[in-house]
């Protein structure tokens, strides 16, 4: 509550919770709108457009991270919002596939620049050590409460209306989201350590490739990618087409996910303030290799019901939240605090690119040669990612727990013969 105490981040996260829980029901209304105008080949177009917001992702934030400190924050923060509210509001009237190819593409483009720019605003209002960790929690658990209540909302809705007018509460989503944002006091970006545009653009990625922890970072990106896409993307045709399910029964599976991730969220503040986070991401890897491989069996082995495939989907919703909550902590304290900006842009383009792989083994794979096959890849690849980190990410290397200290703590000396470890 103590964090909640402070009335810059209490509006954003404000904010950020009412823009989640519109791009909740954006990404239920998307898979049935998917399903209504493809059937069968739901999968593949829901893994296209989804391909298509990697593409955007990876591109976009990189570029932002090189011009936000010529940027004022908060307006660009507004417009990004005013944008994605426009572009939402369109959704419920395409009629062809490439519609929705289309405005997806803007609507992410918006979301790329958006989401790492909130992120590396949160240093700069929440300056304590302990809080910003409790800061970072915060933020998983309005993610997995948006994963756990948007589907639970929209099966309520769907009860109601038709899928597309989900929609509209999407786009009011953006708009008081924006409206927050404005009522916030938000700083302008420190201004970087690099002079050069794409030196900018580039000095996060070269931050990960050459920090054994980021590299092992890199790596989770993988696991977390190939077990999230078989919940993303095959779900909708799983659910419908494998189990027999309705529409709102989609959105109950999804909330089964969400609720192994709120669970694991809620519990993690206080083991990371005991536990060191290479322990904890390690830990979540196991957890969705594991997660991937029950998958792979309930279809392999012809044991889909529903209990046993919310039972997977929920330790996937777990595993996905060991790893993601502890990553804020051990960038923050891999880099300094004027480099923050670009080492979160720099984390947001490699996590996604790690997607910009496993969507379209999920739609496209699934849709040509089933389930089976594409969890399969998936599992491999999640299984891989695991070991990567494990040999990466080297045990002198942990960050977190009563060890974990920013660089930026340490004297010049210090952070020199850290620098010159990495």
């Amino acid at each position: 509550m103590r964090l909640f105490a402070l009335r810059d981040y209490r509006l954003l996260f404000g904010a950020q919770v009412i823009a989640l829980f519109g791009t909740g029901l954006t990404t239920v209304a998307l898979g049935l709108l998917a399903y209504d105008l493809a059937g069968p080949s739901a999968g593949m177009v829901l893994g296209t457009a989804l391909t298509i917001k990697m593409v955007m992702y990876v591109v976009i934030a990189p570029l932002t991270a090189a011009y936000i400190d010529r940027l004022p924050r908060q307006t660009f923060l507004v417009l990004l919002d005013v944008v994605r509210g426009l572009v939402v509001l369109a959704l419920p009237f395409v009629s062809e596939v490439w519609h929705i190819y289309v405005l997806i593409g803007l609507l992410q483009a918006a979301s790329a620049a958006f989401t790492p720019t909130f992120q590396a605003v949160i240093p700069d209002i929440v300056t304590d050590e302990a809080a910003y960790t409790r800061a970072l929690s915060a933020s998983q658990v309005a993610s997995t409460m948006e994963s756990l209540l948007s589907p639970v909302l929209a099966a309520v809705a769907l009860a109601f209306m038709s899928f597309d007018r989900l929609f509209l509460g999407t786009s009011a989503g953006f708009i008081g989201s924006g409206l927050l944002v404005l009522a916030a006091r938000v700083p302008n970006a420190r201004p970087s350590a690099h002079t050069k545009a794409w030196d900018k653009a580039a000095a996060g990625i070269r931050t990960f490739l050459t920090t054994p922890r980021l590299r092992g970072v890199m790596a989770l990106n993988l696991v977390v990618a190939a077990a999230g896409s078989i919940v993303v993307v095959s779900t909708v045709n799983y659910v419908r087409d494998e189990l027999g399910g309705s529409q709102a029964g989609v959105a109950w599976m999804l909330a089964a996910s969400g609720t192994g991730t709120l669970v694991a969220a809620l519990a993690l503040p206080r083991v990371l303030d005991r536990v060191a986070a290479r322990t904890v991401m390690l830990t979540g890897a196991g957890v969705l290799v594991a997660g991937t491989s029950a998958a792979v069996t309930l279809v392999a082995a012809g044991l889909a019901n529903w209990a046993a495939t919310a039972a997977v989907w929920t330790v996937i919703g777990i595993g996905m939240a060991l790893i993601i909550t502890p990553t804020g902590k051990v960038l923050r304290a891999s880099v300094a605090r004027n480099a923050i900006p670009e080492a979160f842009a720099a984390q947001f383009s490699l996590s996604h690119l790690a997607w910009l792989v496993t969507y379209p083994i999920a739609g496209a794979l699934g849709t040509s040669a089933g389930f089976t096959v594409a969890w399969s890849v998936l599992a491999v690849l999640a299984g891989a990612g695991a070991a990567g980190a494990f040999l990466l990410w080297p045990r002198r290397e942990d960050t977190g727990g009563a060890a974990g200290t920013p660089v930026w703590h340490l004297s010049r000396k210090d952070r020199s013969a850290l620098s010159k470890a990495a």
